[in-house]
C-alpha cells in the first residue's frame, strides 16, 4: 500500500508546474510521510454544482494548478472549441495563477477567453457572462472559506451557476483528462484581457435598481480583506450616496485575513471592528461583504449606542417588500426551503408569485419567469427591477446598495430598519429564525447523524409536537431529492436539518412564528425563548446520538 501511494505521488510530481507544491510534495515523499500523503491522495476533490473548493496544497485532494488545469480541460471538453468563456478571480492565494492556468488551457483547446482586469467580486463575473454573451464563466474563489482554501465556480451562458446534469458532464470530462503537462496551452483559441469598462457596465446595471431618491445616510463598511471595497464604493458614489466609511485594517485585499478567525461576516467576532467604527462615527447603517462580495451583512443601531446584526431572513423580508412595491407586472420572488416562510406571506399579500427551491442560488435563479428578487438565509440576495435581475446570482454589492436606499428613506421619515421590521411583524406575524451548526473533522459523522435521525425521529422538539416529517432525500415536499430532513412542529414552527454543501458542517435551520398582539418586543422575547428551547433539544440529540 505504501509503495502504491509513493508511486502515485511521484507520478503527480512529474506533471506539477507549481514550484511551491512540488517542494511540498517532494519533502513528503522524501520523508515517506504516509499519513500526509494519504490525506492528499486517498481521494480527490469532487466537481459538483458548487464546482471545486478545498485546501491549497499538492495532490488530487487539494486545490492546486494540476487540479485547476484538469477542471479547465474538462470544461473545455464539454463546451467544445470555438466557445467563449469569461474568467474571473478574487485575491486569495493562487487565485490569479489559477485564472491564468484556466485561460491557457481553454485557449489551448480552441476556446475564446475574456479575462477580467484584476481581482473582482464574483457578481461582476456573473454579470459579465451575460453582458458579453459568453457560453460559460469561471470564477476562482473560495468565498468566505478559511485563508488556506481556494475554489473554482462555473457559470453557464445564462449567467447562473451550473446545475445537473451539466456538473456531472464536466466531472466525467475531468476524469478523462490525462497528464496536464501534455495539454496544449495558449492557442489556437484567443485571450482577451478586459479593461475597466466591464466594471463600469456592472456599476451602471446595479445603480439602475429601484433605489428611490433618499440619499442621506452614514454607513460603516468592511469588505473583510476581500475584493468588494472598490466596487461597492464606486456603486455608492455613482448612485449618489456618500462614500461609506471603511474599516482601515480590513479595507485592502489580504489573502491571510489577519484580523478575523474566519472571513465570514456571520462568524462571531468578524464584525467587531466594523461595529466599533459604526459606534465611533454614529453610523446609520453597518454593511459588510464577504471576501468575494457575493454576500451582504447588515447591522443597525438600536438607539442606545449599540448595534444589532440582522439575520439573512430579516434582510430578505425588507428587500422583498421594497422590490415588490417598486416593480410592476407579473413578478415572482423566491427563496429556499431553509429560509423563513415569511417571503411566501409577503408575496401572497402583494399578489405576486412565490417560489420555494432547494438550497443554493443556482436553484433560486431558476424558480420561474419574472423573477425580480431571490434570497437565501445565508445573507445572499439578488435584487432586480422591472427589467429583471442584473446579476443572476447572489450579489452583495447590489444588495448593499438597495439596503442603503431603504435605510435612507426610513431615516428621512424619522424611522429605522428596526421600525420597518416591526411593521412586518405586525402585518405577517413575527418570523424568528436561528441556526445550529455541528462542525466536524470526519464527514462520516454527518452521515451517521442523519442515519440516526431517520432511524429514531424525534416526536417532540422544544416542547412542540412534531406533526409531520419530510425526508427530502425522497423528494418529499415536491422538490428534487436532496439530503435533508424537515420537521413541522405544532404552533407554527419548523426545523430543517441538512449537511452544508460547502463546509464540513451539519446545519439545523429553526423557525418559530409568533403572532403580534401587543408590543413587538414582547413577541421577540417570546420567540427567543422558543428558539432557545428548540436549540437546546436539537443540541442534545446531535451530541448524544439519541
Amino acid at each position: 500500500m505504501s509503495g502504491d501511494l509513493l508511486r502515485r505521488a511521484r507520478q503527480w510530481l512529474l506533471q506539477d508546474p507549481d514550484p511551491d507544491t512540488r517542494t511540498e510534495l517532494s519533502d513528503l515523499i522524501e520523508r515517506e510521510d504516509l499519513a500526509a500523503l494519504r490525506d492528499r491522495f486517498h481521494a480527490k476533490l469532487e466537481f459538483g454544482t458548487a464546482g471545486l473548493r478545498g485546501e491549497l496544497g499538492a495532490g488530487p485532494n487539494r486545490m492546486n494548478q494540476v487540479t485547476v488545469m484538469r477542471a479547465a480541460a474538462g470544461l473545455a471538453g464539454v463546451l467544445g472549441a470555438g466557445r467563449h468563456v469569461v474568467v474571473g478571480y478574487d485575491a486569495r492565494h493562487k487565485s490569479s495563477v489559477f485564472a491564468r492556468d484556466t485561460a491557457r488551457v481553454l485557449t489551448g483547446a480552441g476556446l475564446h477567453v475574456s479575462l477580467l482586469p484584476g481581482p473582482l467580486p464574483t457578481p461582476v463575473l456573473a454579470f459579465a457572462v451575460r453582458r458579453l454573451d459568453a457560453d460559460a464563466g469561471v470564477m476562482v474563489t473560495a468565498s468566505h472559506n478559511p485563508p488556506r482554501d481556494n475554489g473554482y465556480k462555473v457559470y453557464w451562458g445564462d449567467g447562473s451557476q451550473i446545475v445537473p446534469p451539466i456538473d456531472s458532464e464536466i466531472s466525467a470530462a475531468i476524469d478523462a483528462v490525462g497528464r496536464v503537462d501534455r495539454l496544449p496551452l495558449d492557442g489556437p483559441g484567443t485571450l482577451t484581457e478586459l479593461g475597466e469598462a466591464i466594471v463600469d457596465d456592472y456599476l451602471e446595471a446595479v445603480t439602475a435598481l429601484p433605489l428611490g431618491d433618499a440619499r442621506e445616510l452614514r454607513v460603516a463598511y468592511t469588505p473583510l480583506h476581500g475584493v468588494g471595497g472598490a466596487t461597492l464604493t464606486g456603486a455608492f458614489l455613482e448612485a449618489g450616496f456618500e462614500s461609506p466609511m471603511s474599516v482601515e485594517e480590513q479595507r485592502n485585499p489580504d489573502p491571510d485575513f489577519p484580523t478575523v478567525a474566519f472571513p465570514n461576516p456571520e462568524e462571531p467576532g468578524a464584525m467587531d471592528l466594523t461595529i466599533a467604527l459604526a459606534s465611533k462615527i454614529n453610523a446609520d447603517l453597518v454593511l459588510a461583504n464577504d471576501p468575494d462580495a457575493d454576500r451582504c451583512a447588515v447591522g443597525v443601531p438600536l438607539g442606545d449606542g449599540t448595534f444589532r446584526m440582522l439575520t439573512g431572513d430579516e434582510v430578505g423580508g425588507l428587500l422583498a417588500e421594497h422590490v415588490i412595491t417598486h416593480t410592476t407586472g407579473d413578478r415572482m420572488v423566491a427563496t429556499t426551503i431553509v429560509s423563513s416562510t415569511l417571503l411566501g406571506k409577503i408575496a401572497q399579500a402583494h399578489g405576486v408569485r412565490y417560489g420555494e427551491t432547494l438550497t443554493g442560488f443556482k436553484w433560486i435563479i431558476k424558480a420561474g419567469p419574472g423573477l425580480v428578487f431571490g434570497y437565501e438565509e445565508a445573507i445572499g440576495y439578488s435584487v432586480g427591477s422591472d427589467a429583471g435581475l442584473p446579476v443572476r446570482d447572489k450579489d452583495g454589492i447590489g444588495a448593499a446598495l438597495t439596503v442603503a436606499a431603504i435605510a435612507a428613506a426610513a431615516k428621512r421619515d424619522g424611522r429605522t430598519l428596526i421600525d420597518l421590521l416591526d411593521d412586518q411583524a405586525r402585518r405577517y406575524g413575527l418570523h424568528a429564525t436561528s441556526q445550529l451548526s455541528l462542525r466536524v473533522d470526519d464527514l462520516s459523522l454527518i452521515a451517521d447523524a442523519m442515519a440516526r435521525l431517520r432511524a429514531r425521529p424525534p416526536g417532540e422538539l422544544g416542547g412542540r409536537v412534531v406533526t409531520a416529517a419530510d425526508d427530502l432525500s425522497r423528494g418529499d415536499g415536491g422538490l428534487p431529492p436532496t439530503e435533508g430532513l424537515r420537521y413541522h412542529l405544532s404552533g407554527d414552527a419548523r426545523v430543517v436539518i441538512r449537511p452544508s454543501g460547502t463546509e464540513p458542517k451539519l446545519k439545523c435551520y429553526l423557525e418559530v412564528v409568533v403572532p403580534v398582539t401587543g408590543d413587538v418586543a414582547d413577541a421577540r422575547a417570546l420567540a427567543a425563548r422558543e428558539l432557545g428551547a428548540l436549540t437546546s433539544d436539537l443540541d442534545a440529540i446531535l451530541a448524544s446520538g439519541s
